[in-house]
């Protein structure tokens, strides 16, 4: 097994950038163009899928791109079998954790089909090493499910990321079918399927201009159905005719600020120790010296890939285009391509072209700028590449400073006690011993916390 210089989450899209959906501030949607005239000559190939190692019997079985098999949704496109188990294999050798982690997205995933993912299973289960565990996750807008599809949930433990946006009259503002229905009472009826099926789940819910002013009525709604995983994303949708311009759906920087400061509030006085919120979560880890484990926070990026439905490899699910075309796994290794220089210097671009600015912010190490597709506004003495949402996070993150202050303070103090724990239990330097109360304060152990 090769192992790879560092951590990586693949976003598989098995049926590409299709959807059942017509959600009104989609960015996905529009890179189906990308596979408009794809014919069976095969998949896209650029210098670097040239030069990868050679290819086993998985790519001596013709062209990869369209499956020929029968589709029961009668899919244009889907990741047909002989890419599917290529890319389970080369998943499984690029990860080095006794626990492999597999992340299907879209479009929307389940436009693949059930008999899809029970292939996955099987796949996963004849190339998973002795000794090592699998895991899947599936992000969805929930419609197409039925009791066949949670049963299978239920049986093979998948985490589904649900996205609601809110309360009826919020979610169905842009979360929209093809004939432009509302689709909020069929996500509901999933969500408490997967309650009644014991299906954990995490709630994604995208802040824009319409829900943002109505911080505490989309969290307590939440989290009076149940949810106790959260992540709120900010919209930010360019006009694709001037990309100085953004859509009026976009959250403003300072609302989304104010949104999370709101639901942060909420969080400390009724919910630690209860609700885990993702941003909440991104935060706190600088009081014990962690690194970021979501993208858009660490300082370099380019470690969650996107894996299209006929292996193309690309550096980023925002940057699904030509320029950013790595290569495909049917001619390449998974840890080669995350490995390449290509890939790298991708990565590193996200520190390299970081403005002054923010090299000077008081909160940097919560940020690091965050997401390179957001950063098209100027500083205020007018160098380029400030990141459109940076006074919505600065200012939630000065807000929550005095918080994660607090945590790390206590953090050292365990640390230093011996009536917390004895020494030798300590964990490794720089991070909190698994034993010891966790610092967010639910009184729990960390390892049974935010572990």
């Amino acid at each position: 097994m090769t192992e790879i210089s560092r951590e990586f989450q693949v976003l598989a899209k098995p049926a590409g950038a299709l959807c059942n959906l017509e959600c009104l501030y989609c960015y996905y949607l529009e890179k189906g163009s990308v596979y408009k005239k794809e014919n069976n000559s095969g998949p896209a190939v650029n210098e670097l899928t040239r030069k990868g190692p050679a290819v086993n019997e998985l790519t001596r079985k013709g062209p990869a791109c369209i499956n020929s098999e029968s589709n029961p949704q009668q899919l244009p496109i889907k990741m047909n079998d002989r890419v599917l188990e290529m890319y389970i294999v080369r998943h499984i050798s690029a990860s080095a954790e006794s626990l492999i982690s597999f992340s299907w997205h879209g479009g929307e995933p389940t436009m693949a089909g059930i008999d899809f993912f029970r292939k996955v299973v099987e796949l996963q289960k004849k190339h998973v090493p002795a000794g090592r565990k699998i895991v899947n996750g599936i992000q969805t807008n929930g419609t197409l499910f039925n009791d066949e599809w949670f049963r299978f949930l239920a049986s093979e433990k998948f985490v589904v990321g649900l996205s609601i946006d809110g309360p009826e009259e919020l979610h169905d503002l842009y979360r929209r079918n093809k004939s432009h229905d509302p689709t909020f009472h069929r996500v509901m009826k999933t969500l408490q399927s997967l309650k009644n099926y014991d299906i954990t789940f995490e709630i994604l819910c995208v802040v824009h201009s319409g829900n943002a002013g109505n911080p505490l009525g989309v969290y307590r709604f939440f989290r009076d159905m149940g949810a106790r995983f959260m992540t709120f994303l900010p919209l930010v949708v360019q006009e694709s005719e001037d990309r100085n311009s953004i859509r009026k759906c976009s959250v403003i920087p300072e609302d989304f600020g104010d949104f999370m400061i709101s639901i942060f509030d909420e969080w400390v006085e009724k919910d630690i120790g209860k609700i885990k919120v993702q941003l909440f979560e991104e935060a706190a880890r600088t009081a014990f010296n962690q690194d970021h484990t979501l993208c858009i926070f660490k300082e370099t990026c380019g470690g969650v890939p996107v894996v299209e439905h006929n292996g193309d490899f690309y550096s980023c699910d925002h940057f699904v285009d030509s320029d950013h075309l790595v290569g495909n796994i049917m001619e390449t290794g998974l840890d080669v391509l995350l490995d390449s220089e290509m890939q790298k210097d991708f990565g590193r671009a996200k520190l390299n072209t970081l403005p002054q600015y923010c090299m000077d912010c008081e909160v940097r190490s919560m940020c690091n700028g965050e997401c390179p597709k957001n950063r098209f506004v100027k500083t205020p003495d007018g160098e380029p590449g400030l990141n459109y949402l940076c006074k919505g996070y600065r200012k939630f993150f000065n807000h929550c400073r005095p918080f994660v202050n607090a945590v790390a303070a206590a953090w050292q103090y365990q640390r230093r006690s011996e009536s917390i724990a004895p020494v030798s239990n300590q964990a490794i330097t720089g991070k909190v011993s698994r034993n010891s109360p966790c610092g967010c304060g639910s009184g729990k152990k960390y390892k049974r916390c935010c572990l």
